[in-house]
């Protein structure tokens, strides 16, 4: 029997930042809880995708490259500040067990906060091997990276977009 895991991950450019705060309350009755362990697979996301701030006089790329995880950039596009990085995921399988790593093999469009203005993420990249086998019970980790693709003078604003990374194991 074989299973997959799929985990959605923001990429963005610009700086993002949320906060959730939740209140507690006290039960009015006492509950039961309970658990059943197994050993399948699980991924979760440990950071998103982030190019920084970059700017870009004339068209060209900024290139998150996962094995380093470094940005690079080509034609007119420079890096402005913020702290750019590949999407991180941590997963999780019993020993002996095969995990295939799917990324997207086509573009995605990240839309400008507030406005309507997109741009393309492409060519994703994966930190490693897309599969692997886990000698044992054990933990592993990957990074992806991706190329934006900029215009010249793109509208200024924070672009975010969705990408799906599925971890499979036969």
């Amino acid at each position: 029997m074989g299973g997959r895991v799929a985990r959605r991950c923001i990429c963005a450019l610009g700086l993002l930042v949320s906060a959730a705060m939740a209140h507690a309350a006290a039960p009015a009755t006492q509950n039961a809880a309970s658990a059943t362990i197994v050993h399948p697979l699980s991924v979760a996301k440990v950071k998103d995708m982030d190019f920084g701030w970059v700017t870009a006089i004339t068209a060209g790329t900024a290139v998150l490259e996962p094995n380093a995880d470094t940005l690079s950039t080509t034609g007119g596009v420079v890096p402005v500040g913020g702290s750019a990085h590949s999407a991180e995921f941590a997963g999780a399988a019993s020993g002996g067990a095969v995990v295939n790593i799917k990324i997207p093999k086509q573009p995605i469009t990240v839309t400008r906060v507030g406005g309507t203005q997109t741009l393309t993420v492409s060519k994703f990249t994966l930190q490693g091997q897309n599969k692997r086998v886990l000698a044992k019970a054990e933990s592993f980790r990957f990074r992806v990276g991706a190329t934006l693709n900029l215009p010249t003078l793109p509208t200024p604003g924070t672009y975010v977009g969705q990408f799906d990374v599925t971890v499979q194991y036969p």
